[in-house]
């Protein structure tokens, strides 16, 4: 199985927290082969919303939660 990786973001209720305060409205950037084009999708997508603190992209390992280590 590749190493799969998701890139979303959304407004978050504090910046140092993953407390998404709207799901369903997510921006959803997409699901990446390898880390390293997951990691530049989500560098942009910061990038661009680089002057609002209560923004925030993350890089979900999806193949973590598909084939977790016993």
């Amino acid at each position: 199985m590749s190493k799969l990786h998701l890139v979303f973001g959304g407004r978050v209720s504090d910046p140092q927290t993953a407390d998404f305060i709207e799901p369903d409205r997510l921006d959803v950037v997409g699901i990446f082969p390898d880390y390293a084009s997951a990691e530049a999708a989500w560098r942009a997508s910061a990038q661009r919303t680089v002057d609002d603190a209560t923004m925030k992209y993350v890089v979900v390992h999806l193949h973590r939660l598909l084939e977790p280590r016993p």
